[in-house]
């Protein structure tokens, strides 16, 4: 396949991603993002930061739209740490070997220069590596983090930032999974209203909602970097987009976890996985077993049929919301990883679970015992979800 690029776009300097990469290395991402301390965060909005059951109250009730509020972001416990070790220890292989596959696809589909935003925070830590993986592959790749927010689009000026320095052509948007496919929605909205000839191009490394236009596989399975939150996201927060910290024309902001920077493993995280992506290159690991799924590709019917997937996978979530009375659906948070930082940040009711016994849901169990939330056995009634964390209604209806 030709490398050559479709004319001579710029690229970002030094200047540009100085103080924008987080806790990663210059070279792995540029963060599109306003990032701030937290001292200043509250300076300009003392209400900015919320614990989870007050922040459920004012989401809830329409006082205020979820992204105008962060949930303040703690350590992880010495336990909760351990159990994200066992599951890097016992998943590094199969993230390096998705990664490499993931890389491989991109680059047969990809001509010219590649550019990956990734989704903030969750597409980051796979975006950095998939960043890597490329380069090895001899590949002109650039990576920039990206807000988007549900029910209010992605970051216009970040696209801007992105459309000036690189070719539309190799363009494409990175998650580490999908849930509900809330985002894959609001991906094809915000780009039908800001950048309409860009194609929503999403790659992830798991798909159970059959959203994803490249994906790794259907499976919903413990992709490590999706129990923590920001010590293994280059110490960012979630994106904020809270008319005091962002300026009309500006960046959504985020904010600087500088207070967790001794139990940061981003760059750790990055380092293992990269090395398990380059082992599947050299010995073609990457090149056996089932192939990523393009959406263009799949076969109707199969495991690789997008529209069965969707189907499954709302199905199950029409179900749940049904059994429990729930008329809102954001307030179903479906898949393991989406499970769990749920409970880290919101204020859950009940997790279901495929099987409890699962040594996958070590970090679900403990985060559940830790909060007093009750977890509920459904078997394979779950599926293609192996977790469902319900949060609470708290709209005092």
């Amino acid at each position: 396949m030709s490398r050559a690029t479709s004319g001579e776009p710029c690229q970002s300097t030094d200047a540009d991603s100085s103080g924008r990469s987080g806790s990663y290395p210059a070279a792995d991402v540029t963060f599109l993002l306003r990032l701030v301390s937290e001292a200043e965060a509250l300076s300009l909005d003392r209400n900015l930061t919320e614990e989870p059951a007050a922040k459920e109250r004012l989401i809830q009730s329409g006082a205020r739209h979820y992204s105008e509020m962060i949930t303040p972001e703690r350590a992880p416990t010495a336990a909760y740490q351990t159990i994200f070790e066992r599951a890097l220890a016992r998943h590094a292989d199969r993230t390096g070997r998705d990664v490499a596959r993931l890389a491989r696809a991109l680059d047969a589909a990809v001509d010219g220069p590649i550019t990956l935003c990734s989704l903030v925070r969750a597409g980051v830590p796979l975006g950095v590596v998939l960043t890597r993986t490329l380069r090895e592959l001899g590949r002109d790749v650039e990576h920039f983090g990206v807000s988007i927010v549900r029910d209010r689009g992605i970051d216009s000026a970040a696209l801007a930032h992105v459309r000036a320095r690189r070719p539309a052509e190799g363009v494409v948007f990175v998650d580490g999974w999908t849930g509900k496919g809330a985002i894959a929605d609001e991906l094809e909205r915000s780009l039908a209203s800001v950048w309409p000839t860009l194609a929503p191009r999403l790659v992830v490394l798991a798909d159970p909602a059959g959203r994803a236009w490249l994906a790794a596989s259907r499976d919903d399975w413990l992709i490590p970097s999706g129990i923590l939150g920001g010590t293994v996201s280059g110490l960012v927060s979630r994106s904020i987009l809270n008319a005091r910290l962002v300026g009309a024309d500006g960046f959504h902001a985020s904010v600087r976890l500088d207070h967790l920077a001794a139990h940061d493993v981003s760059r750790r995280f990055a380092d293992t996985i990269a090395l398990a992506a380059t082992r599947a290159l050299a010995t073609n690991a990457s090149r056996d077993g089932p192939k990523p799924t393009l959406a263009s590709t799949g076969h109707p019917g199969t495991d690789t049929d997008p529209d069965a997937a969707r189907a499954r996978a709302d199905a199950v979530i029409d179900a749940i919301a049904a059994e429990f009375g729930i008329a809102n659906r954001n307030r179903v948070k479906p898949g393991l990883a989406e499970a769990t930082r749920a409970v880290l940040r919101r204020a859950p009711a009940r997790i279901l679970v495929g099987a409890p016994d699962d040594e996958d849901l070590d970090g679900l169990r403990h985060l559940a015992a830790r909060a007093d939330v009750p977890v509920e056995r459904r078997g394979g009634a779950l599926a293609p979800y192996r977790a469902i964390t319900l949060i609470a209604d708290a709209s005092g209806a």
